[in-house]
This record gives C-alpha cells, sequence and structure tokens, in this order.
C-alpha cells in the first residue's frame, strides 16, 4: 500500500494529492491514508500536509527500501519479491537461507550495510551503511550446474551495463568478475550454489557495488585498492536507480540465456574486458606462470598464451590472475 501511495505522489508532483483521491484510487479509508503518510514521513520522505489540498512528496530518502526500488523497477520478474533489511551479515547467506526456505525465483536481497561481506576466494567486502549496493538475487535456473559459474560473468556484464551509463564512467571487467575503474576495484561479486546430480536447486548471486564510498572512511589498506562509481562520474548518481538497471540487465541477459544459451553473454563480457590481450601472471596453488590472455573459452575459462607458446585454460575461483608488467622479455 505505501508503494502505491508513494506512486500517485510522485505522478503528481510537485502539485498536492488529496486525501480523498488517494482513498478512492486505492480503495482505502481517509485514516489508513494518513497512517502510511505518517509511516513514510517516518522512514525519512519529505512529505508536507497541505490543509484543504492534500500531500506534496518533496523529496524521497536515499534508501533502497523496497518502495522506492519499485518506483524505478522495470523487470518482468526479478525483485518482484524483496527482501529488505537495514544491516545484515552477508547478502548472500540470507539470500542462501531464503532460497533453501523455497523463496520465490527472482528475489532480491537488499541491505543498506554488510558487517561481514563476502568476496571471492573467501576475501572480505567492505560495505558501509549507505554507501554501495549490496545484494544478492536468487536465481532457479533450468541449466546443468556445470553452467552456473558463467553466471558470475552474466552479473559481471550486468553491473557494467548499469554504471557506464553515467557521464566520465568507463569500468572494465578484469577476470572472471571484478569490475574496475581506473585499475582500481569498485565492484565483487560471489556466486554460490546449491545443487544436486544434473540439477541446480539455486543460484545466489553476490554483488557489492560501491557508488559513493567515502575516501575518509574505507580502510587504509584498502584506501589504494577501492574506488566508488561517484569518484569519477561527472554528473549526480543514484543508488537505486543503479540497483534497478542491474536487476534489468539481469533479467535482460538470463532471458538471452534460456533462449539462446551463453554465447551472447560471453560476447558481451568480451567487450568489456581488461584481461584479454594483457600479459598476466597466474598464480595457481601448485604453479606460478607467465603469459597473455588470449580469450575466454565457451565455459567462460581464461585461455593463457604461456611463455613457451602453450595454451593453459584457467578455472575460476583456483587462481589469481595478476597483470604481469613487461620489462624487456621478462615479466614481474
Amino acid at each position: 500500500m505505501r508503494a502505491k501511495i508513494l506512486g500517485l505522489l510522485r505522478e503528481r508532483m510537485p502539485e498536492p494529492v488529496s486525501g480523498e483521491e488517494i482513498s478512492s484510487k486505492l480503495g482505502v479509508s481517509r485514516t489508513a491514508v494518513w497512517k502510511h503518510i505518517q509511516s513514510l514521513k517516518n522512514t525519512g520522505y519529505d512529505i508536507e500536509s497541505v490543509p484543504k489540498k492534500g500531500y506534496i512528496l518533496h523529496k524521497a530518502p536515499d534508501l533502497l527500501s523496497p518502495e522506492e526500488i519499485v518506483a524505478h523497477l522495470k523487470t518482468k520478474w526479478v525483485g518482484h519479491h524483496i527482501h529488505y533489511l537495514k544491516e545484515v551479515n552477508s547478502s548472500n547467506e540470507v539470500g542462501k537461507r531464503l532460497a533453501d526456505q523455497g523463496c520465490a525465483d527472482g528475489l532480491v536481497v537488499v541491505a543498506e550495510e554488510q558487517t561481514s561481506g563476502k568476496g571471492r576466494l573467501s576475501r572480505g567486502w567492505f560495505s558501509p551503511m549507505g554507501y554501495g549496493v549490496w545484494c544478492s538475487v536468487i536465481l532457479r535456473p533450468p541449466f546443468m550446474p556445470s553452467e552456473a559459474s558463467k553466471c558470475t560473468l552474466l552479473a559481471a556484464v550486468a553491473v557494467i551495463k548499469a554504471i557506464n551509463k553515467y557521464k566520465g564512467v568507463n569500468a572494465k571487467i578484469k577476470w572472471p568478475n571484478d569490475v574496475l575503474l581506473e585499475g582500481k576495484k569498485m565492484v565483487g561479486i560471489l556466486t554460490e550454489m546449491s545443487a544436486e546430480f544434473g540439477k541446480i536447486n539455486y543460484i545466489v548471486i553476490g554483488t557489492g557495488i560501491n557508488t559513493n564510498v567515502p575516501r575518509s572512511i574505507i580502510p587504509d589498506e584498502l584506501k589504494e585498492l577501492a574506488i566508488s562509481v561517484a569518484d569519477v562520474a561527472t554528473e549526480p548518481i543514484e543508488r537505486v536507480q543503479i540497483l534497478a538497471d542491474y536487476l534489468k540487465n539481469i533479467e535482460d541477459l538470463y532471458e538471452t540465456v534460456l533462449r539462446d544459451g551463453f554465447g551472447p553473454v560471453l560476447d558481451e563480457w568480451r567487450k568489456y574486458s581488461d584481461t584479454i590481450g594483457q600479459a598476466v601472471k597466474v598464480i595457481a596453488p601448485d604453479k606460478t606462470y607467465f603469459g597473455t590472455a588470449v580469450d575466454i573459452d565457451e565455459e567462460g575459462l581464461l585461455v593463457v598464451r604461456k611463455e613457451d607458446g602453450t595454451m593453459e585454460k584457467v578455472i575460476a575461483g583456483d587462481v589469481s590472475i595478476r597483470p604481469a608488467k613487461a620489462k624487456g622479455k621478462r615479466y614481474s
């Protein structure tokens, strides 16, 4: 009901909407309308009550609340169920619990803050209150478990398309799933899966997008490594719009996969790659070697031409890829 009231107020901004009109259109009492308006005010909405005229919405809070997401969302099914939390240890942990309980396909867990955000290879992710998009999307795909890792590449493309809309932003993807701005990390993506033999029960795609994290609050050990969209964008950004665009891109790309397979998504990924064509140092548990990243294959694995000319395929999650700086014919 609150989302519907907000919808009416947004449509009429900056003009007032009478309580009588809201009551009539939504089929509730004027007392109920007043109570919902007070609730919205208590959550940060700047709504003016004008005697004999009605209610005027002046400004919405910078929140990723269900009401705000719904107002910006243009999807057919992704994000139509939202689990919103002010604070959470990890949105992926909540997402997995809800998925185990049978939640709807396309449900999105959104948090204003993560106290124990999770990154790839068991790394953490700094997720301060109100300065980013920290979310997880639950999908129940019909394809085989062996295809699940490619959903990470899909999510990276979805993020890039959402943030590169802003002037001054030209993000790239470092294989497999780090989104970089000016060589610094702006987005982390962690995909987790529950599966049985030949069947995926669900996939949880966790995404952390640094939208406007102040440099002053970034931990010292991350200051030279992290960056936010707002650090380079030359126009104002909105967290909720970035989230809504990201979810729309997830839906569009996922439906493409269901219709045409992962080929088109991998082609999109290649367009935004910051890894293909670069000299790389591959650090695996049992070996380290240098080479040139030449492509990703149909499984999303990175194809590296080693110094001896042989080709090696790199499995995401098993290695760390680092750019190699050329020094003559040697790498470091």
